[in-house]
């Protein structure tokens, strides 16, 4: 991987740990694309993807990034190969212990153009949902249920 994107990796993974949401804005590109765990349809541009990491970063308790590994991968925009990283990480939401990957891939400016985010099991993946979606509507992001 090169040097732009390792450094983007590095900076993301320190920002979320931190729980600094402005530290993110710049690590992502305009139109990058989220592909979540909880959602059908990914989240497309960096205000919705900015969007849901404030949620998420009041969501997760005892969020912590215990591994990662890098390399390359095909994306799931255009199915082009970019250079990639999968951060693991545990945490719980509502007490439920997650565990998880995310993939970051990279643009040629090191930036991150699509991220997608695994998370196990299925009950966490659930209590993460319902969660996500409460935070949306809180936030002004998602409609009530029943108003769309």
């Amino acid at each position: 991987m090169d040097d732009s994107a390792r450094t983007t990796a590095a900076r993301f993974r320190t920002a979320v740990e931190k729980r600094e949401l402005g530290a993110l804005d710049e690590l992502f590109t305009e139109d990058v694309r989220l592909y979540s765990p909880v959602k059908f349809t990914p989240f497309d541009g960096r205000p919705a993807v900015l969007g849901l990491f404030g949620v998420l970063l009041r969501t997760f308790e005892d969020f912590r990034y215990v591994g990662e590994f890098e390399g390359a991968a095909e994306t799931g925009r255009d199915g082009s190969r970019a250079e990639s990283e999968i951060l693991i990480f545990r945490a719980r939401v509502d007490g439920k212990e997650i565990h998880g990957m995310d993939l970051l891939q990279f643009d040629e400016a090191g930036l991150i153009k699509e991220f997608t985010v695994m998370v196990r099991p299925q009950s966490a993946v659930q209590a993460l949902g319902q969660a996500v979606l409460t935070g949306l509507i809180a936030d002004g992001l998602a409609p009530e249920p029943g108003t769309a």
